[in-house]
C-alpha cells in the first residue's frame, strides 16, 4: 500500500526527481497532479469531494475579499464553513450520532428509521478540513488575500507531503511559498534527508515494532496480567509519539528538499512538565488552530465571566479536539480529561509556584515531568481502545499492583520462553532497547535543541547515518502499516 514508509519514499524520490527537471512554470501542476494521485490512491471518488470544497472556498474567498460590508463578507464566510463542516461531519459523525440516535430509540422502545451506512472515511479530511477553513477565516479577517490561481490554492489544500496528516498550515505561510521561483539547494537536501532519515527511522523502527507488542495485548486485555497491560499503555505513549511526529519530520523532510518550509508540529512534548506545555509542544499546528479560531473567540465573547471565561473556552475547545480526533466518546472522553487538567493548571497556578519555591528545582521539575507523563499514559488507553469498558477495565487492572498475582503474572509473562507480548524473547528485549536508546536520544536532543548528530566530526555523523540505515533495513517494519492519524 502507498501509505506506509516505504511506498512514501518511492513516492517522494520519483516526484522531487521530476519536480527539479521541470521548469518553475510547470512545477505547481506537478505537485497538484503528485497530490491528486497519492490522494486517489486510498480512494479514487472522494477526490471529487475534495474537488468540490475546493471550488466552494476558492469562490467563497474571492468573494468574501470584494464583498462591501461585513455582513456580506461574513455570509460568504459562513457559506464555505457549511460546505467544510458539513462534509466533515457528513463522514466522520453521521453513523456516530445515528448510534447514539438508535441507542435513545432503544430505550423508548422504538427502532431507529434512519439507515446506517458503509461511509470510508476520507484521508485526512480532519486536516486538510482544518486548513481549508483557516484560508476563508483569513481571508474574512483580512490578513490574506484571496488566491486568484485556483490551482495554486487547490495545491495549497492538497500539498502532498501534509496532506494525510498535516501539519496544518495557514495561507498566510504556504501560498507565497507556491509562488516562489525555487532553485535546487544543498542545504535544503540534507537538510531535508536528514529530517526523512530520523522520522522513517522512529516510524518503522520503534513505532511499528513497538505496535506490534501493544497490538497483542490491546487485542485480548483479559489474557495478560496488570504489569503487562501498564507496559503495554506505556509503549503506545512511545508508539503514538513515533509515529505521528516520525510522520511529521517525513512531511517536512520531504517538503524542504522541494524548498517548502512547513512548520514545526512537535517539540519533544513527553517531558513536559505539565498538560498545558504537553499542547504547546503536541501536534503544534492543531493547537495553534484551535487556539485562534476556536478558543480566543470563546474567551473575547465571555470576557465578563472573568477566569471563568478561561476556564470554560478550555473546556469547549478540548471536548472539540476530542471530537476532532475521532466519532467515538472514547476519543470525547480523552479531550474532556485533557480539558479538565489544563482548567485545573490555570486555576491552581499561584499555589502552584508557591510549592516549587519550596522544593529544589530538580525534585519539582521530575515529579512535574512524572506526574505528566502518567496523566499522558493514562489518558491515552482511551484513545488507543476505542471501548470505555475496555479503557477503565486496563486502568482498574494495571495500575493496581496490590492485586493478587500482579507481579507473579508479569515476571511469568515476560519469562515465557516461546513468546513474549507476542514476541520471541530476543526480539522484545530487542525492541525495549530500541525504546529506552531512543528515549534518551531524544532527551538529548531536547537538551541540546539540536539534532545530536549535528554535534560531532564528519566521520561520527556518517557513521551515525549508516547505523540509522542499517536500523531501518534489518529492523524496520514494512508491512503496510498506516500512520496512526492517517485515520482522522
Amino acid at each position: 500500500m502507498l501509505f506506509n514508509s516505504f511506498g512514501f519514499l518511492v513516492f517522494f524520490i520519483v516526484v522531487t526527481c521530476l519536480y527539479f527537471l521541470l521548469p518553475n512554470r510547470a512545477r505547481w501542476s506537478l505537485l497538484l497532479l503528485a497530490s491528486c494521485f497519492f490522494y486517489m490512491f486510498f480512494k479514487w471518488e472522494y477526490i471529487f469531494i475534495l474537488l468540490f470544497t475546493i471550488a466552494v472556498d476558492y469562490y467563497a474567498g474571492i468573494k468574501i475579499e470584494s464583498a462591501e460590508g461585513v455582513e456580506r463578507k461574513r455570509k460568504w464566510l459562513i457559506l464555505s464553513l457549511i460546505a467544510n463542516i458539513g462534509v466533515l461531519a457528513f463522514f466522520k459523525y453521521y453513523n456516530f450520532l445515528n448510534g447514539n440516535i438508535s441507542g435513545l430509540y432503544s430505550l423508548l422502545g422504538y427502532k431507529n428509521p434512519i439507515p446506517y451506512l458503509h461511509i470510508i472515511l476520507p484521508i485526512g479530511l480532519s486536516f486538510h478540513t482544518f486548513q481549508a477553513m483557516s484560508y476563508t477565516i483569513e481571508v474574512f479577517r483580512g490578513h490574506q488575500n484571496a488566491e486568484r490561481h485556483f490551482g495554486i490554492y487547490a495545491l495549497y489544500v492538497m500539498f502532498y507531503p501534509q496532506l494525510a496528516a498535516g501539519p496544518i498550515e495557514r495561507p498566510q505561510h504556504m501560498l507565497p511559498q507556491f509562488h516562489e521561483r525555487k532553485q535546487f539547494d544543498y542545504d535544503n537536501l540534507i537538510i531535508g534527508l536528514r529530517l526523512m532519515l530520523w522520522g522513517i527511522f522512529k516510524k518503522v523502527v520503534i513505532a511499528d515494532r513497538v505496535a506490534m507488542a501493544v497490538d497483542t495485548v490491546y487485542g485480548d486485555v483479559h489474557e495478560y496480567s496488570g504489569g503487562c497491560l501498564l507496559l503495554a499503555a506505556i509503549l503506545y505513549a512511545f508508539q503514538i509519539y513515533c509515529d505521528f511526529s516520525g510522520y511529521s519530520d517525513i512531511a517536512l523532510g520531504s517538503a524542504r528538499v522541494m524548498g517548502f518550509n512547513l512548520m514545526r508540529n512537535f517539540d519533544h512534548p513527553l517531558y513536559s512538565k505539565s498538560v498545558t506545555e504537553f499542547w504547546r509542544k503536541w501536534h503544534i499546528s492543531l493547537s495553534t488552530w484551535l487556539y485562534d479560531y476556536l478558543y480566543l473567540p470563546i474567551v473575547i465573547a465571555k470576557r465578563d465571566w472573568n477566569k471563568f471565561a478561561v476556564a470554560f473556552g478550555l473546556m469547549v475547545t478540548f471536548f472539540i479536539s476530542g471530537l476532532w480526533h475521532g466519532a467515538a466518546w472514547t476519543f470525547v472522553f480523552w479531550g474532556v480529561l485533557h480539558g479538565l487538567a489544563v482548567t485545573y493548571e490555570f486555576l491552581s497556578k499561584k499555589p502552584r509556584n508557591r510549592l516549587a519555591k519550596v522544593l529544589p528545582n530538580w525534585l519539582y521539575s521530575a515529579t512535574c515531568r512524572i506526574l505528566t507523563l502518567a496523566f499522558l499514559v493514562i489518558t491515552w488507553i482511551f484513545f488507543r481502545t476505542g471501548s470505555m469498558s475496555q479503557s477503565f477495565y486496563i486502568i482498574k487492572t494495571a495500575f493496581n499492583p496490590l492485586a493478587k498475582g500482579y507481579f507473579h503474572l508479569m515476571y511469568r509473562e515476560l519469562n515465557d520462553d516461546l513468546t513474549i507480548m507476542g514476541f520471541a524473547r530476543w526480539k522484545f528485549f530487542a525492541v525495549m532497547l530500541g525504546v529506552v536508546g531512543f528515549a534518551v536520544a531524544d532527551w538529548l536532543i531536547y537538551k541540546k535543541r539540536q539534532f545530536i548528530l549535528f554535534q560531532v566530526s564528519q566521520g561520527l555523523r556518517w557513521a551515525g547515518y549508516a547505523l540509522l540505515v542499517i536500523c531501518i533495513i534489518f529492523m524496520g517494519v514494512f508491512h503496510s502499516n498506516q500512520f496512526i492519524y492517517f485515520q482522522f
